[in-house]
């Protein structure tokens, strides 16, 4: 929101107060926080101090390298719920330290500082990370509260009911500094110029509204900010003062978080610890999905064919997903199959499962009712749905005819709604697609716990999430619980995993999409998926196959559509061509499977580490590469692997490969960085670089692992074994009973890294360790 007309003037219809001065300092007991008295003029004498706003500032050292920094206008304002949970494994320790010097005061978190000026000097606070860097500031006028519509005196303040009040900070961009983040937003990827409001809604890939806004976001400073509020935060990224981020919210309170870096992953960890840390997935989760899509009409017999047809292309189908009308039209949720098309669906996922045409049952829900359903009645007459003002059940046809929304704040409501995702674990499901909770009404409701619906908007994804979670994860256990959800807010990363919407059929939804994941996994979220193909409209044969290449090579993969399906034969006739659709897949499919044990690898240090998985943006694991803060075309698939999906019908591409030797994992061609590269690749290929230095574990067909080492020279062999036993001891490689023995396993370093080409360099049981002695992997290392 803009509170100003250019640098000069107050926006129509606005009163704005700045905090003009730091009259006065008051150190916390434990020294570790300051409470900043800040007076909205200078004061001269003692006459200045009455018929005047104050805000006052609290500045708390939170953890080593975490300043919290909070503005409040009127204190006595009611804190109603619902807030983030912080620090949901535990409440860190800090070194903190206060120290006063020439009119300056100093509070430290660990190396992360913020330094107040005095009384006598301008407004200002700066704040300055390890080794001194120059993180960010607030300068004078950069603090404030705002009356709309504008106040002539105080006394109008009586009555608030019709005016808005907002409070807001403006943090100093500096020179060539970009920000990243904030959930997953399909436009720029670098947010400077642009005006973005927090706030979730369902309006497809192609907007600048998003399914998950994050209050979080990252500097290519080495810095992040998450803000501190489910509800509603609008930002004004350089798009009001060119070098200011000013973040507002309408209340009386704003309070974000500073996290020190140097580096993107000191950041994100740092912000997992605060927001909590994303939870493992199952091994079986990263395989291919296929989906009936949404609105096609069908029955077990179709579901079969769909499978069998998949069995026959030699294409496993790891989770088969029923969408929406697996249950009975108007009836939705009900939880219940729609008998006329599926008269037996516990056998039917038995048999599925039992020949082998999937592993796992994937089925969509939603937190609604519709009137029909067999449930609204019980739901409603129980109080587990939302409520107006006046005590009517709150309905609308959005969606569906007389549509409930189930009340998540009510404890009972979430006994209630877990015993029904629980009915569907007893038949065999084993994923819960958790699809919309975005538009949840702010106005006219009342929550059972009181909470304030400006807040509770973004935050009921969390708890929807966190309901359904909590019940998978007490059946299967935890790390073996997996969700397939579209809303999130800051903290849904602990109930993985999330998809990107729905996107159009088009290459530029595709782009919009890899943007939108980009953005996300720089919120703190490890894993991410996208509807191969597009979810609107029918992709054109190379689309598809494009998409194919993309979404095999995010964490997690989905065939989804609207009103088409996705199965590779129904995309070109049954071409049975080696660029076919179905070869296509099958191909990328099979690249997945190889990377399999890679993937599991990288996945536990991403959930540990606070990272994306994939898509991981470039600027993470090359923050000191300027150019790595704008690739919004590409991106890591883990610590080792660049992916450059293709855009163009012809197969071109251009894509950068930062510093140092890159071997293509399909050709196993070398090249050398920092530049830009132009290829053209067929519809069976990719650009997808393996980094210098890189053991890959692969997986055969049959299960057994190899390791393959890129960019080791002749004479470097050793590095090989320094690189696999710290892998081990990392966890990084999956190791199954045919490595229980290292001597078993070989190295082969690729040919093009050799010098000279002649001499064939293996890592064998000689190099690995003593030839008579056996090293084994205990279980220890295996659990």
């Amino acid at each position: 929101m803009k509170f100003r007309d250019g640098m000069w003037l107050v926006a129509e219809g606005t009163t704005i107060e700045y905090a003009e001065q730091v009259y006065s300092i008051t150190e916390r007991a434990d020294k570790k926080a300051l409470s900043l008295l800040c007076p909205t003029r200078r004061i001269s004498n003692r006459g200045d101090v009455l018929n005047r706003s104050t805000l006052t500032i609290d500045i708390e050292a939170v953890s080593d390298g975490i300043i919290s920094v909070e503005s409040t206008h009127w204190a006595g304002a009611v804190r109603k719920g619902p807030n983030f949970e912080l620090f949901p494994d535990s409440a860190p320790e800090v070194e903190a330290t206060i120290t006063t010097a020439s009119e300056r005061t100093i509070l430290s978190a660990g190396a992360l500082t913020a330094t107040v000026a005095g009384a006598s000097q301008p407004f200002r606070i700066d704040f300055k990370g390890a080794n001194g860097r120059v993180l960010t500031d607030l300068r004078e006028r950069s603090v404030g509260l705002a009356y709309n519509p504008p106040i002539s005196n105080m006394q109008q303040t009586g009555d608030m009911r019709n005016i808005q009040h907002h409070v807001f900070t403006q943090t100093t961009l500096g020179v060539g500094e970009s920000v990243h983040g904030l959930g997953e937003r399909f436009g720029p990827f670098n947010k400077v110029g642009q005006a973005v409001q927090l706030w979730n809604a369902d309006g497809g890939t192609s907007s600048d509204q998003a399914y998950k806004n994050v209050s979080f976001w990252m500097s290519s400073r080495g810095y992040g900010v998450f803000i501190d509020t489910p509800e509603k935060v609008e930002l004004e990224i350089g798009s009001e003062r060119c070098c200011r981020l000013q973040t507002s919210v309408e209340g009386q309170r704003l309070k974000w978080f500073i996290i020190d870096g140097p580096t993107p992953k000191d950041v994100l960890r740092r912000y997992a610890k605060l927001t909590g840390q994303a939870s493992s997935v199952p091994e079986w989760s990263y395989g291919l999905w296929l989906s009936t899509s949404f609105t096609t009409d069908y029955d077990e017999k179709t579901v079969t064919a769909f499978l069998e047809g998949m069995k026959k292309a030699a294409i496993p189908v790891d989770v088969f997903h029923f969408d929406c009308f697996w249950l009975k039209a108007f009836q939705w949720c009900d939880f219940a199959f729609d008998k006329e098309k599926f008269p037996d669906p516990a056998g039917q996922i038995k048999r599925m499962k039992d020949s082998g045409l999937c592993k796992k049952v994937s089925v969509w829900t939603n937190p609604y009712l519709g009137q029909a359903s067999p449930l609204f009645a019980e739901a409603a007459a129980n109080g587990y749905l939302l409520k107006r003002k006046n005590g009517d059940v709150f309905q609308w046809d959005l969606w569906q005819a007389g549509m409930a929304i189930v009340d998540f704040t009510n404890p009972a409501a979430r006994t209630w709604f877990q015993g029904m995702i629980t009915s569907l674990l007893d038949i065999g499901i084993d994923s819960i697609k958790t699809d919309f909770g975005e538009r949840i009404p702010a106005e006219d409701v009342v929550w059972h716990d009181g909470s304030d619906p400006g807040r509770m908007h973004n935050y009921y994804s969390v708890l929807y999430n966190e309901t359904v979670y909590a019940a998978m994860t007490e059946r299967f256990g935890k790390g073996e619980a997996v969700l397939f959800a579209r809303a999130a807010a800051a903290g849904s990363q602990r109930f993985p995993l999330q998809w990107g919407g729905d996107c159009e059929s088009t290459p530029e939804a595709m782009a919009e999409s890899l943007r939108g994941g980009l953005g996300f996994g720089l919120s703190g979220f490890a894993f991410w998926s996208v509807d191969i193909g597009g979810f609107e409209g029918n992709p054109p044969p190379w689309l598809y196959k494009r998409w194919v290449a993309f979404g095999l090579l995010c964490s997690h993969s989905r065939l989804h559509g609207s009103d088409s399906v996705r199965v590779p034969w129904a995309i070109d006739n049954d071409d049975q061509s080696d660029e076919g659709a179905t070869a296509v897949l099958r191909t990328f499919v099979q690249i997945k499977a190889k990377l399999g044990a890679y993937i599991q690898a990288e996945a536990a240090k991403s959930v540990r580490d606070g990272l994306p998985l994939s898509l991981r943006a470039m600027c993470i694991e090359f923050p000191n590469d300027p150019t790595s803060w704008s690739l919004d075309r590409q991106f890591m698939l883990g610590s080792s692997l660049i992916v450059a999906p293709v855009f163009e019908e012809d197969g071109s591409v251009e894509f950068y490969l930062p510093e140092g030797r890159w071997t293509s994992f399909i050709s196993g061609e070398v090249k050398e960085g920092p530049r830009w590269i132009k290829e053209v690749h067929r519809l069976d290929s990719v650009p997808l670089y393996v980094r210098e230095g890189t053991v890959l574990p692969l997986r055969a067909e049959g299960g057994e692992i190899s390791l393959k080492a890129y960019g080791i020279k002749a004479g470097e062999v050793g590095k090989v074994e320094e690189i696999v036993e710290g892998a081990l001891k990392e966890r990084e490689v999956t190791v199954d009973e045919a490595m229980l023995a290292l001597k078993k396993t070989e190295v082969n370093v690729d040919e093009a890294a050799l010098a000279p080409k002649e001499e064939e360099v293996t890592v064998d049981e000689a190099t690995l360790a003593p030839k008579e002695k056996e090293v084994t992997v205990d279980e220890a290392v295996l659990a």
